[in-house]
């Protein structure tokens, strides 16, 4: 079997298209949650931006916090090239099957999804949907290589994680590294470092088992 080629994921994304600066471009679509409570995100949908934010804010301060979400998310498209949206994910997750499981894994979708409590990540391996946590944007790109490898592993061995899909998965080779970047990570936003709601709270190598859903988790295993 010739050996793998290291992923074009590794090199440098492409520049993100200008994102919207002004806190009432119509390309801005805030949506409102009754259910949170505290915690602000934002991610790229097509050429225009989804906030997601508390119900119940003032005008003034749902602009205060739109402007901050925006620059924020220029300043993760100037660390992580185009990865901030749901087409360059699936691009990347494209590339890393081909790059370490000779194009095996074919997810139907890959896609940003809100913070998980309890998971980095998801993948229910009968729809081939994989969904990733908002949490990991900002993380170093082997790091967001790992957890998608991860998940692209369970959809050649679905249903936990036997040594044959260890095996998979470490053909990544900074597979050890990600987990303990992962571990010390999910510390952090436990402790609050980074505010909101704190991060998972299980094991960046366990299996989370959830219907039909496989997941990695955050903490250590």
């Amino acid at each position: 079997m010739p050996s793998p080629k290291r992923p074009a994921a590794d090199e440098p994304g492409a520049v993100v298209d200008e994102l919207p600066t002004d806190p009432d471009d119509p390309r801005i679509e805030i949506r409102r949650s009754r259910r949170r409570t505290r915690t602000v995100s934002a991610r790229r949908e097509g050429d225009g931006v989804v906030v997601l934010m508390p119900a119940g804010l003032g005008r003034a301060e749902e602009r205060r916090l739109v402007s901050d979400m925006l620059a924020r998310l220029r300043r993760s498209g100037r660390r992580a090239g185009n990865r901030s949206s749901d087409a360059e994910l699936m691009r990347r997750a494209t590339a890393l099957s081909a790059s370490w499981m000779e194009g095996g894994p074919r997810p139907a979708t890959v896609r940003w999804v809100d913070p998980m409590r309890t998971r980095w990540a998801s993948c229910s391996p009968d729809s081939r949907e994989i969904r990733i946590s908002e949490t990991l944007r900002d993380v170093p790109a082997y790091v967001l290589d790992y957890v998608l490898v991860h998940e692209l592993a369970h959809l050649v061995v679905p249903g936990g994680h036997p040594p044959e899909f260890w095996e998979l998965v470490r053909r990544f080779p900074r597979t050890e590294r990600a987990m303990g970047y992962l571990e010390a990570y999910a510390r952090v936003l436990r402790s609050g470092g980074r505010g909101g709601d704190g991060g998972p709270g299980e094991g960046p190598g366990d299996l989370v088992r959830d219907d039909d859903e496989d997941a990695v988790g955050a903490g250590g295993g």
